[in-house]
């Protein structure tokens, strides 16, 4: 039998169980952050042998300058066209999608002037204000490596990335033992990445954010890795952008008790095939319903070969929650914030304006999460952990800054140099203030 926890609304301690069930220690392990900071320095210090020594000893190649890690756009071209007919024409359909959907995201600069009004020669007498959108110079993508390999964050992070303009993208990917994955190489030739490393963790992110001799440093690291990664991009946020330290995969589905027993049931795999520390879980207002689920779990569970990952995700933070009713199950859905949020229900649409906290939301029972990690087009970086209450999934917008345009007339500059003035004597800034007033009085 699966120990997935079974939980009530209407049970008086159900607060207490459910807050229990969200907790996610995110601190890390003392002796991890210590590794991680001297990998980062070593790094920084020595550059490229530090990068191939960390290689050489924890990837397990046999390589002696950073020449042997970079993969030639040969490779990757190559690797494109011998892919079989049906996976090159999936990654293209993907591809496709992915890029026609954050084409609609691109930001874009204005400006105004305050008073409209302009002299003979179009020169504003007034005030303008407004905003640059500039995108990034260089953009540094991690991606998985080795059997843990995902052609499809290669599309996820480069595409955004090239709509939003960025110049030149840097891609990082892990081959222990040597082990490339051709769709991954197949995916960075498709999308157009300019160099690829092959090298990960730690040493990896700290090639990006500082440089080396040979490794150009980033502006940005974007991409998931594992807590050596992750500690990694928390420890160089400040020196680069990253786009988010991500928690484990979740899944939440809404559902009326209309939907096969077993789609829910696999969609809840789904994520929590992930790694143990995955979150799935059902919310239903029908009790024999959750039955069914459950004996759906059960049954499915033995054909699945990460079987045992799966069990462990569901018995450690898997929840199946009977509610008194669906707005009663959207308000918890806002309380756990959850990555994807699947509403399996006769009319979704009814209930999609009473989510206010998902990192996606699937409407309707043919919305499978799977197509969104894939193909659907929207993005699957997805703030995770509850962070969706106040982060948005990975876009053009994080490959995009804004600079603020001010210009200010003779004329105006008094009245905004008196305002500035005050303030700033009221701050005790007197050198601002008079800045301000030498314009006033000229």
């Amino acid at each position: 039998m699966i120990g997935i926890k079974r939980l009530a609304s209407s049970d008086a301690d159900f607060t207490a169980r459910l807050n229990t069930l969200l907790a996610f220690e995110a601190a890390q392990d003392e002796a991890l952050v210590q590794t991680v900071a001297a990998i980062l320095a070593d790094v920084k210090a020595r550059g490229d042998v530090a990068v191939v020594e960390y290689t050489r000893r924890f990837d397990g190649l046999g390589v002696n300058s950073m020449a042997d890690l970079e993969i030639p756009s040969r490779v990757l071209l190559r690797a494109l066209a011998g892919l079989p007919a049906d996976q090159r024409q999936a990654l293209e359909a993907a591809a496709s999608r992915v890029r026609n959907y954050h084409q609609r995201q691109t930001l874009q600069s204005w400006q105004y002037d305050e008073d409209g009004e302009r002299d003979g020669a179009g020169e504003s007498r007034g005030t303008m204000l407004g905003q640059k959108v500039t995108p990034l110079d260089r953009v540094g993508l991690y991606v998985p490596g080795g059997k843990a390999s995902y052609p499809s964050s290669v599309l996820m992070n480069a595409i955004p990335a090239r709509v939003a303009g960025v110049g030149e993208l840097i891609m990082v990917v892990p081959t222990p033992a040597g082990e490339h994955n051709p769709l991954v190489l197949a995916a960075a030739a498709l999308v157009g990445v300019d160099r690829v490393f092959t090298i990960g963790g730690a040493q990896a992110v700290a090639a990006l954010a500082y440089g080396t001799q040979t490794v150009p440093q980033v502006d940005k690291i974007v991409g998931p890795g594992n807590a050596y990664v992750a500690a990694a991009k928390r420890r160089v946020f400040g020196v680069v952008g990253i786009d988010m330290v991500a928690g484990p995969s979740e899944i939440l589905i809404i559902c009326d008790g209309h939907t096969d027993p077993d789609w829910v049931a696999m969609d809840l795999f789904s994520q929590a095939e992930h790694d143990e520390l995955a979150q799935a879980i059902l919310i239903c207002p029908d009790a024999a319903y959750i039955d069914r689920v459950a004996a759906s779990l059960e049954a499915l569970l033995p054909s699945m070969p990460r079987q045992q990952v799966i069990r462990a995700a569901l018995e450690n933070r898997g929840a199946l929650i009977e509610v008194r009713d669906l707005d009663e199950a959207c308000d918890i859905a806002n309380r756990i914030a959850p990555e994807h949020l699947e509403l399996s229900l006769d009319d979704p649409d009814r209930w999609v304006d009473k989510i206010r906290h998902a990192g996606a939301i699937f409407i309707g029972r043919y919305t499978s999460e799977s197509l969104g990690d894939y193909c659907a087009g929207p993005n699957h970086v997805l703030p995770t952990s509850g962070s969706a209450r106040f982060s948005s999934p990975l876009g053009v917008y994080d490959f995009q800054k804004r600079t603020s345009l001010i210009r200010v007339s003779r004329a105006d500059s008094k009245t905004l140099g008196r305002i500035a003035a005050t303030l700033a004597y009221g701050e005790g800034l007197p050198a601002h203030a008079r800045s301000a007033e030498y314009r006033v009085d000229s």
